[in-house]
């Protein structure tokens, strides 16, 4: 075995002396014939030499499309710079869309910041608009992110002290729908008819909000402060439709100068001289005399009616009416909107009378009941009336 490899080796050496023999090379330079002579030596030196600088190509060249492919990203590998490349990017996305989000988280709280101060306005002041106030009150706190909770920390400071102030709007606005409703008892008139709130009953102690709380307690203050603003919400829409409501109540005198020849209730008839009942309170003066609308409303009666004489009857929505009797001239027509203190007539002694005068009547729910009340209180409806501007008495719809 070992003489077969000695024997194969010798022949590789000879074949390699064989292949690498002097050579002569013969030229003509256009004169003259020149011989040149290559040792053997020579060309398995240059050989060499050639072989190593493919070599080096080759590898050159390898490397150059690992580069481009790298750069491509066809090839990236984690823990390779182009996937941290990669990573970063995404997470530069990430952040942007955060802060994005951020953004438009600050903008609606902001805006809920606005509209609930809006709520706590109507509520002390008596106007507002139903649909923009009930959105306010119904809007909770989103659930945002870290980034956005770090924007929104002073917004929410502002909101606590707002929830604080909202209970006291809300203390302030009960105790006026309580004095209203008093009013409203004096007159007769039970307020638990004309406000009609859905949403549950509600009360309890006014506690005001720890301004104070830590981001533990952060939840629970945002879920307390949604809850102050509906109970807010449900006091200014119970206040204001009472409010609404003492737009249809008659709250001034029917003429400039008020006295009285014969008051509500049982009387003797001037006509027959026996017990009768009288509907409504008799007011003297002379023919011609201003007879005014007493509260908003709808002619729903103008002209002659028996006994009445000449009659307006106004309808101020809410179950509320006015009579007008006796008048000598009637200065509207049936159908038409009249305003508190627009003329209507004119004093007379039409009908079933004695003499020039006005019969006045109040009716709730087309039963008679005593004016004088309605007279005495004008003063404190007639401030609720100009504070809820904007409303207008008539048939309720």
């Amino acid at each position: 075995m070992a003489n077969a490899t000695k024997l194969n080796n010798a022949n590789l050496g000879t074949r390699f002396r064989n292949f690498f023999t002097t050579r002569d090379f013969i030229f003509h330079d256009g004169r003259d014939l020149r011989r040149f002579s290559i040792a053997g030596r020579t060309q398995a030196l240059l050989a060499g030499v050639a072989a190593v600088t493919v070599l080096f190509s080759g590898y050159g060249v390898s490397q150059a499309m690992a580069g481009a492919i790298a750069v491509s990203g066809v090839s990236a590998v984690p823990g390779s710079p182009e996937a941290q490349v990669a990573k970063m990017r995404s997470q530069v996305a990430r952040m942007q869309a955060e802060v994005a989000a951020a953004k438009e988280a600050a903008r609606l709280q902001a805006a809920r910041v606005e509209q609930r101060q809006a709520l706590i306005s109507a509520v002390l002041s008596g106007k507002g608009d139903a649909a923009a106030l009930e959105n306010a009150a119904l809007q909770t706190a989103p659930e945002t992110s870290a980034v956005a909770d770090e924007m929104l920390a002073p917004l929410r400071e502002v909101e606590q002290r707002q929830a604080a102030l909202a209970g006291k709007a809300r203390a302030a606005g009960e105790a006026r729908y309580q004095q209203t409703a008093s009013h409203f008892r004096r007159l007769g008139l039970a307020p638990e008819r004309y406000v009609r709130v859905s949403g549950g009953a509600m009360g309890g102690p006014y506690e005001p909000m720890d301004d104070n709380n830590d981001g533990a307690a952060g939840s629970d203050s945002a879920e307390s402060a949604d809850a102050q603003f509906r109970a807010l919400f449900l006091t200014w829409k119970k206040l204001d439709a009472l409010e609404q409501t003492v737009i249809s109540i008659p709250s001034m005198q029917p003429v400039d100068k008020l006295l009285f020849t014969s008051s509500f209730g049982v009387r003797s008839d001037p006509f027959r001289g026996t017990a009768a009942m009288h509907a409504g309170v008799d007011i003297p003066g002379s023919i011609g005399t201003p007879i005014y609308a007493t509260a908003d409303g709808i002619i729903s009666h103008a002209g002659r009616q028996g006994g009445y004489g000449n009659l307006v009857q106004i309808n101020h929505g809410r179950g509320i009416e006015t009579r007008y009797g006796h008048l000598s001239k009637i200065l509207v027509a049936d159908n038409t909107r009249v305003r508190r203190g627009q003329m209507i007539g004119l004093m007379g002694s039409t009908g079933r009378s004695t003499g020039s005068h006005l019969h006045y009547e109040v009716r709730v729910d087309g039963k008679a009941v005593n004016p004088i009340p309605f007279l005495q209180t004008g003063e404190y409806l007639t401030a609720v009336q100009n504070r809820a501007q904007g409303g207008v008495g008539g048939p309720a719809k």
